[in-house]
């Protein structure tokens, strides 16, 4: 599928290629290298949970709030 297919297609199914296309990625996500800028930029975000200064947000609450203004 080209970009230009991609961009054509509705939201809802945008959503649902993203949604497998994450699925995947997090199944093979321990066989992937990871580069060094990559791990610092995680390790920092992992610490910043730690600490307070961010939070996690359920992925199924954020879609239900996608488009509410």
């Amino acid at each position: 599928m080209t970009g230009e297919e991609l961009r054509s297609l509705p939201t809802a199914e945008k959503f649902q290629i993203m949604e497998t296309l994450w699925d995947d990625l997090r199944e093979r996500s321990d066989s992937a290298p990871v580069s060094q800028e990559v791990q610092d930029l995680l390790d920092a975000r992992r610490a910043r949970f730690r600490s307070g200064v961010s939070r996690l947000h359920d992925w199924d609450a954020v879609k239900g709030e996608l488009g509410r203004s």
